[in-house]
């Protein structure tokens, strides 16, 4: 593996504009949000982890009348955000360590998880456990497989990593979550892979 996973947070600095310019917004995701939010009502509270220029994710929770609040690392994707939706709660955070003073009904991340390490998953977990209520529900794109790959964002290349299935399944339950779906390489869904739990 040739991609280091430290220089994540300069490339998405710095294709901040070109990655939002290239970003699908037809929402191929669509049905998978509606899956997520199957048992949430509107007015509940979605954390979009990773949220990075707001659409096209942060817009539908938005749209279907859910309250969001948008995290990521890289100021200059939260800025087109802010610019957009001047009134939305955008925060400035690395999903590595990041602690809010507040509990989820949902939270996502979509496209963003898969840049940590095995190791920074793991932690990961079980930080988004802490910050979903119960019955809450967790969404994550991941790897079809155990594995590190390269992707690209914009021009330059970035960093993937991936657990197991079984492995996710197991450091879901640790922390007290239960996996509810697991789709690899969904064809509906440009050949993301998604992967579905709630907390008990």
């Amino acid at each position: 593996m040739s991609v280091d996973p430290k220089d994540i947070h300069a490339v998405y600095e710095r294709q901040a504009t070109e990655y939002d310019k290239r970003r699908s917004k037809a929402l191929f995701e669509a049905r998978w949000l509606a899956r997520f939010t199957a048992s949430l009502m509107p007015g509940d509270h979605v954390l979009d982890l990773g949220c990075g220029t707001g659409d096209p994710i942060a817009r539908w929770f938005m749209a279907e009348g859910f309250a969001v609040t948008g995290v990521d690392f890289a100021e200059a994707m939260l800025a087109i955000a802010r610019d957009r939706w001047p009134d939305g709660d955008w925060r400035h955070a690395d999903m590595r360590v990041f602690e809010l003073d507040q509990q989820f009904d949902g939270i996502i991340a979509w496209n963003s998880f898969f840049h940590l390490t095995a190791d920074e998953q793991k932690d990961c977990i079980a930080r988004m456990s802490r910050h979903l209520r119960s019955a809450g529900m967790l969404m994550l794109t991941v790897g079809p497989r155990a594995g590190e790959v390269s992707g690209t964002v914009g021009s330059e290349l970035v960093y993937h990593a991936s657990l197991s299935p079984a492995d996710y399944a197991t450091c879901l339950e640790e922390n007290g979550l239960q996996m509810t779906g697991f789709l690899a390489e969904d064809p509906e869904t440009q050949s993301h892979t998604i992967l579905m739990a709630r907390k008990i």
